[in-house]
């Protein structure tokens, strides 16, 4: 049996790095995750995996057929495999039946509002009515005009005119000082207000509004008298289908009329417009309020959709899923291409020295001095959006930090004496480079690669968040990031997106933590003295 030769100072490196038990895991989770990211369409997908019709089977997780097939309609487009499944042409007792994926929405599917399940109950609101008054006594405290104390009450409202406000409410020391000193038209007198007790029992507060002195004192000041009402005293009724399933007990408190109505408002909402209603519930004014979930988008998570809905009416999780492959990709893709290119330029640069290393040297600092994003924007206005230009352009800038480390370590092992013994063995420059100095320049490589693989993913995420990444409507969680920007209620778009992010980042960390600590030869060294 075939077994891998690995060096001695390698596997004592893959011994140390397992021995590091969060890089170990985090490795092996972030493998997982790319797993299941490749494996994204058979995880997540508006096609079945499994269509069996008319005693015939199909894949069309694997293959393509025209609707045609399932319809008859001599169509060769591609079917609406869900619609099919509710037709009643698609009988389950013929046999016929579809198997999708354990997420069964694609990452480019766009519902319907009308195909989103909410939970069908209707919240009815009774919010108190705060009574307010308004009541203009003369100097003895006689009531010469009054607005809305009938609701008080229960009086008509000329009743309360020429009657003395002692009738209605108790009159305070504080009180009556504060209408003495304005009906006085001495000076400028602060606005005033208190808690009374009216003769039923209510409690109000009355109030006086700032005065200013006038050319002569006023013949009546106005009272302003309004119910105090505590915030708890709303109340909600749920309804559920046909039923009251939430109620307490305002709801005997209610008349017949009252119940009725509210019953009816219920089951008309959805239909037409309810106009709030106007009830009362021991002697309290109370409004009615109907509130029903309407589906908008983004909306929230629900059973069918764990990580809800963005803007377009397409399910988070799905495009979170084929994000995470999209930026697995891109970053692998990235990496591996600006290590080889940073690592050949570099070790070029180190291995060659003098005119060689001088004039790279200078067109590196130049070409690093060149503004990335604009140069991202003018391309991508020209040519469009596209994955292999965002990595084309990325990957052009992104070899210049790994071409220093690797030019350091050409330019340190160049001289070693094993690299002499080469040259007098006549070996050409290509193999020196290739065979004897690459395998030891290796370490700032694979160190730096967990941390480079980190970056590409936070970048090709920033850069779809500002709208300068992946072209919509690709998935991806620098979109769904910028949309959470728009729609501030919106909390599931920022929440999922930025802990898929946070995850990888932080178990790409880890990997790279533990990598470095492998692969650092004083990692058990200690001084004595």
């Amino acid at each position: 049996m075939w077994k891998p030769k690995i060096n001695p100072i390698t596997r004592k490196r893959l011994v140390r790095f397992s021995a590091i038990k969060r890089a170990y895991w985090s490795f092996w989770m972030l493998v997982g995750l790319y797993l299941c990211s490749l494996a994204a369409d058979l995880l997540s997908n508006d096609r079945p995996l499994f269509v069996r019709f008319e005693e015939e089977s199909y894949f069309p997780i694997f293959k393509y057929y025209p609707d045609d097939i399932f319809t008859g309609s001599g169509l060769q487009t591609r079917p609406d495999y869900k619609a099919i499944a509710r037709s009643s042409d698609f009988s389950a007792a013929d046999g016929n039946f579809m198997v999708f994926p354990v997420i069964p929405y694609g990452a480019y599917e766009t519902l319907e509002a009308s195909e989103v399940q909410t939970d069908q109950k209707v919240v009815v609101v009774l919010i108190p009515q705060q009574r307010v008054a308004s009541i203009n006594v003369e100097l003895g405290w006689r009531i010469s005009r009054s607005l809305g104390l009938s609701p008080f009450f229960e009086e008509a409202e000329p009743s309360f005119r020429s009657r003395q406000l002692s009738e209605l409410l108790g009159v305070s020391k504080s009180l009556e000082e504060a209408v003495g000193l304005r009906f006085a038209n001495e000076r400028e007198i602060d606005a005033f207000e208190e808690a009374v007790e009216l003769s039923n029992g209510i409690v109000a507060s009355v109030s006086l509004s700032l005065y200013r002195p006038r050319g002569r004192p006023p013949s009546s000041i106005r009272l302003t008298l309004r119910e105090q009402i505590d915030s708890d005293t709303a109340t909600r009724l749920i309804f559920r289908g046909d039923a009251l399933t939430e109620a307490g007990t305002v709801w005997n408190a209610l008349s017949e009329e009252s119940r009725s109505e509210i019953t009816e408002s219920v089951f008309q909402l959805g239909s037409q417009v309810v106009a709030p209603l106007a009830v009362k519930i021991k002697g309290v004014s109370f409004t009615a309020r109907f509130e029903k979930e309407e589906v908008h988008f983004p909306f929230r998570p629900s059973m069918e959709h764990w990580f809800g809905l963005d803007s377009s009416g397409r399910d988070v999780l799905a495009r979170t899923l084929y994000g995470l492959r999209i930026s697995l990709n891109f970053g692998i893709a990235l990496v591996l291409a600006t290590m080889l290119l940073g690592t050949l330029l570099g070790g070029l640069q180190g291995y060659r020295g003098g005119k060689t290393d001088l004039v790279g040297q200078r067109f590196t600092e130049i070409w690093e001095a060149l503004p990335f994003l604009y140069i991202m924007i003018l391309m991508g206005s020209v040519f469009g959006r596209s994955f292999s230009l965002l990595l084309l352009i990325y990957g052009a800038f992104n070899w210049i930090g790994i071409s220093y480390y690797m030019r350091g370590e050409f330019l340190k092992l160049r001289k070693q004496p094993f690299v002499e013994a080469a040259r007098c063995l006549g070996l050409s420059d290509w193999k020196i480079m290739t065979k004897h100095i690459l395998p030891n320049a290796l370490v700032p490589v694979i160190t730096f690669f967990p941390f480079s693989l980190v970056g590409a993913i936070f970048s090709l995420s920033a850069l779809d968040f500002l709208g300068f990444g992946m072209p919509p409507p690709t998935p991806s969680w620098g979109e769904l990031l910028s949309q959470a920007q728009e729609f501030k209620y919106a909390w599931w778009l920022v929440l999922y997106p930025s802990l898929s992010l946070f995850v990888v980042i932080l178990l790409g960390v880890f990997i790279g933590e533990g990598i470095r600590s492998a692969f650092d030869p004083r990692v058990n060294s200690h001084y004595e003295s």
